[in-house]
């Protein structure tokens, strides 16, 4: 191995040197606590130390650096105590995640490093939205995010380098190549020669590297770092390295070939630096020594000092509080002369306001800047707000969703749109396991709203009309909103974007063109969980929302001999729970009505909780009026006989009759 010290001075050159060895030394002392049985788990980096260690020294120490589970040197690099992360490590209350996960799955402001989730890949395009942050803001930073060979595979990858590409967004793509997914080798794994060669199909450069040889990967880090700054752009970095460990310390590694560990034993990135650095005369023996004496004694110390740390203790109330950021809503009463407007023009002019008020606020979508999305909510918008913040999207919904979470990590805001709702199942994971599980698990706002245009009624079938509330309203940690009306469309978008927390926006594209009504002009909000009751009636309740609302109250108008209430839910998590019970304590009878299906739709949920809650106030049991258990159905004689709104009579008359 060459070592090229440049003009590095001996200090300078030893000062990496100790970088490099402390995470070697943790390491050690992680397999003797794993012998020992005091602790259960461990993701080995032996082998691959320079990648994280030059890397690190390469960034800025204000700039983000996404890294994965074998890059204990980042966070040393980046000077975290040991015994913080030791106490991360064992789930220990004084943890970052205060018990809630483990490894390296946090993130920390103070230390501007964004750990990753289980599922390879996501944390990409998390780097997109951080770089686009800055680039907005015209931040000379540069983004860095590790990737492992394997995760290259995932759709998660391409996307993000792809959106990258296309917007020139300063981040580089570190891809560690150790060789091995857990056990799959790379020839298992991909068919080029090497990685690094997917960079020309994405238009951007690509940079192969010895990933044992610490200034090696130091030196070209630091230039790239420093030239993207200026001239921003992402590149993608292949660090050849080696895992000398297993995937996991249980997995062990009898599926390498011997032959393997003996060519890269001879490649180990401490052992060869150590020896460049004795031939240079900077190091001794006993210099060696007494830094290892040194930093075994401050390990030692400071993981004893964690295992001393309290444990997590149970407590329900923190527990449910803490999958949310904290924030206090206050509502702002309008005050502007009342318009008439459809039901899209007050979406519009909702964003608009928002775009208005929060200068740190960024559209992404499909065709939303010039073209003005699908259904031209958004038209006119890059004239007004400029297309850096009215942003045309690839077609990639994980990666906009991510590179939302990305903007809000580094002090924006993002609304992301949905081209239909439909759409949002390749953005699943972004949402419920990113979006969704960010605060709970180490504190950090995400303060993103993904636009949801969803429903039937206009005969356009299984992938442009589903009604997927229901897939959200059971992942703790998102706020689902479903206005019914123009008016609660424009307040609670604005109460939406004000909110750190993410919300899943549903806006039912029926309503668009044919609902009208008054909505004042200027800002106001509506708070999130709180339900409208529209009419009150003695004989029955119908608990509903969104184009639910209007066939209910269709059906009454034509039916005024039924005296009926009906409860326009608005919010769907949170859920107004004290007009739900005062609904059923006044009538005594309810039918959830629902455009989703049957089977699991969130009605399931709400007939639930008023059997379990309210079950002395019921004089029937709790009726379901839902749509057929089928995709939808694209021809129009087919959709209406599959819609809640062709059982609703019959669902009445039998609650009546009960």
């Amino acid at each position: 191995m060459q070592f090229n010290r440049q003009q590095k001075s001996d200090s300078e050159l030893l000062a990496i040197y100790k970088r490099l060895l402390f995470p070697r030394l943790v390491e050690e002392k992680m397999l003797i606590l794993l012998r020992q049985g005091r602790i259960g788990k461990w993701f080995s980096g032996i082998g691959q130390e320079a990648i994280a260690v030059g890397s690190t020294l390469a960034m800025q120490s204000d700039e983000y650096i996404l890294p994965m589970h074998r890059n204990l040197g980042v966070f040393t690099t980046r000077d975290i105590p040991l015994k913080k992360l030791m106490a991360q490590w064992q789930g220990k209350l004084t943890g970052f995640t205060k018990g809630r996960d483990r490894s390296f799955h946090f993130g920390t402001q103070d230390y501007k490093i964004i750990g990753m989730i289980s599922h390879l890949g996501p944390q990409m395009a998390l780097a997109d939205g951080i770089a686009l942050a800055d680039l907005i803001a015209e931040k000379q930073k540069a983004t860095l995010v590790f990737t492992g060979e394997g995760a290259t595979s995932e759709g998660d990858f391409h996307e993000a380098i792809n959106v990258a590409a296309v917007w020139n967004l300063p981040v580089i793509f570190l891809i560690e190549n150790n060789g091995y997914g857990l056990s799959t080798p790379t020839n298992e794994q991909y068919k080029c020669k090497q990685l690094v060669d997917r960079a020309i199909g994405y238009g951007i450069e690509g940079v192969l590297l010895d990933g044992n040889n610490i200034l090696e990967v130091y030196d070209k880090l630091s230039s790239l770092a420093k030239d993207i700054r200026r001239n921003p752009r992402p590149i993608l970095v292949e660090c050849l390295t080696f895992r000398m460990r297993g995937h996991e310390e249980a997995s062990g590694t009898k599926y390498v070939p011997q032959q393997l560990f003996e060519e890269w034993a001879v490649k180990d990135p401490v052992k060869n630096f150590e020896n460049f650095l004795l031939q240079e005369g900077i190091l001794s023996q006993i210099i060696i020594e007494e830094l290892k004496k040194e930093y075994k004694k401050q390990i030692d110390l400071e993981v004893e000092l964690a295992f001393n740390e309290p444990e997590p203790q149970p407590n329900e109330a923190t527990e449910l509080a803490d999958m949310y950021y904290p924030y206090q809503h206050n509502t702002i009463a309008p005050t502007g002369q009342s318009v008439e407007k459809r039901y899209i023009d007050a979406i519009s002019e909702g964003l608009k306001e928002a775009m208005s008020r929060h200068e740190n606020l960024v559209l992404m979508g499909q065709d939303i800047a010039e073209y003005g999305g699908a259904f031209k909510i958004t038209d006119g918008f890059v004239t007004e707000f400029g297309k850096a913040r009215v942003r045309n999207t690839p077609i990639c919904e994980s990666a906009i969703v991510g590179a939302g979470l990305g903007l809000s990590i580094n002090g924006y805001k993002a609304v992301v749109e949905m081209q239909f709702a439909d759409f949002v199942s390749v953005g699943f994971n972004q949402i419920v396991n990113n979006l969704a599980k960010t605060h709970y698990r180490w504190g950090e706002k995400a303060d993103v709203v993904v636009r949801m245009p969803t429903g039937a009624g206009t005969g356009a079938g299984p992938f442009h009309s589903q009604s997927n509330e229901a897939w959200f309203t059971k992942t703790p940690g998102l706020k689902i909103v479903y206005p019914a009306f123009p008016f609660d469309a424009k307040g609670l978008l604005l109460a939406a974007i004000d909110d750190p927390n993410p919300v899943i926006y549903f806006e039912h594209k029926y309503l668009y063109r044919s609902l009208s009504g008054q909505v004042p002009a200027g800002y106001y909000t509506i708070e999130i969980g709180k339900a409208n009751i529209l009419k009150r009636g003695k004989q029955l309740s119908i608990i509903t929302y969104g184009l639910g609302v209007h066939w209910a109250l269709d059906y009454l108008n034509q039916h005024p001999e039924i005296d009926a209430t009906v409860v326009d839910l608005v919010s769907l998590q949170p859920w107004d729970k004290e007009a739900v019970m005062e609904a059923v304590k006044y009538t005594g009878k309810v039918i959830v009505l629902h455009e989703d299906t049957l089977t699991n739709g969130f009605g399931a949920e709400l007939a639930a909780w008023i059997g379990e809650h309210c079950f002395n106030y019921l004089d029937a049991p709790v009726m379901r009026c839902a749509s057929l258990d089928t995709a939808i159905p694209m021809s129009k004689i087919l959709e209406d006989d599959f819609l809640a709104k062709s059982k609703l009579a019959e669902t009445v008359a039998k609650l009546i009759q009960y």
